[in-house]
């Protein structure tokens, strides 16, 4: 929570604010996110409008995931753009009609509650699939081989079992090195 208190209601003011806050639970996706409880630095600028109080500046923290070609980790970091407009609540409570935009951040009295706000700017921030680097050639889908490790990893041409038999005849009936063929 943030408080706009010395903004006052007069627009046109502004303040800027920097600072450090814990990350949410939950910050990212399945593969890749910031650790709960690691530092998220905020450099933020509150302006007073008309409406509410205008939310604008910058949030950076460090990401910790795994590729999901390689399984490698991934150890980044992350800066994502905030810009959010949180509305005076000027009802004190009183119960929203269900034609209000259930969408709209609003102010809780002079506070404003910024983890909704970067919480979809960091997830929406994030990349889908994260990899460790662009061409990230993954696992052999054979053995499970890291194939960044071994460029020139492979394996023999599997032989069709309809065909193992005649294998086994050709083994059989090759001629020693030592003995002249016919």
């Amino acid at each position: 929570m943030l408080d706009t208190r010395e903004l006052g209601r007069r627009p046109g003011t502004q303040r800027t604010k920097s600072t450090s806050v814990e990350a949410p639970a939950g910050l990212g996706i399945d593969v890749l996110g910031v650790p709960e409880g690691s530092t998220v630095d905020l450099d933020l600028r509150l302006e007073a409008v008309m409406e509410g109080v205008l939310v604008t500046g910058t949030a950076t923290a460090d990401l910790e995931g795994q590729c999901v070609r390689c399984l490698e980790p991934i150890d980044e970091r992350i800066t994502v753009d905030l810009q959010e407009l949180f509305v005076y609540d000027d009802d004190h409570g009183a119960p929203r009609g269900d034609d209000e935009d259930a969408d709209v951040s609003r102010l809780e009295g002079d506070l404003l509650d910024l983890e909704p706000l970067l919480r979809d700017a960091v997830v929406l921030a994030l990349p889908y699939q994260p990899l460790c680097r662009d061409d990230c050639p993954g696992l052999c889908v054979e053995c499970g081989a890291r194939l960044a490790d071994d460029p020139d990893h492979g394996h023999e041409d599997p032989i069709d079992p309809r065909w193992a038999a005649l294998g086994e005849v050709a083994v059989a009936q090759e001629v020693p090195a030592d003995r002249p063929q016919d």
